[in-house]
């Protein structure tokens, strides 16, 4: 198990929902066993697609940016030092309401998949 990453050597890509994605942790590519950690980044004027996680809970820590989380029937501001919990089978999305990127750590648990990843609106 690596127990140690460094930012500077993750490879970044694209999720299924359209953000920019660091998997800063993962069982996968790590060995930990439960959850997985990642920074994602919104560009300005951004926005992911809705989607939803059949078995992961997420939280997202928002430390840069400014945007609108929609988290099933609500929709909400966000900024740097906010925390939203995102219970499994909730629709959600983030978009990017500010002039610089939206940047926001994503722990999941059980760890992020793809093929957890239910897309819920019509590709832009």
């Amino acid at each position: 198990m690596q127990i140690k990453t460094a930012y500077r050597e993750m490879v970044p890509y694209l999720t299924k929902d359209g953000s920019e994605i660091r998997e800063l942790m993962h069982p996968a590519v790590h060995g930990n066993r439960r959850q997985s950690l990642a920074e994602a980044i919104v560009p300005p004027g951004g926005v992911t697609r809705l989607h939803r996680h059949r078995a992961s809970e997420e939280l997202y820590w928002f430390f840069e940016g400014e945007g609108v989380m929609t988290l099933g029937n609500e929709s909400f501001a966000v900024t740097a030092g906010d925390t939203v919990c995102i219970p499994p089978g909730t629709p959600h999305r983030v978009c990017n309401t500010g002039k610089d990127e939206l940047k926001m750590l994503c722990c999941c648990a059980p760890a992020y998949s793809h093929d957890d990843t239910e897309l819920l609106d019509e590709e832009p």
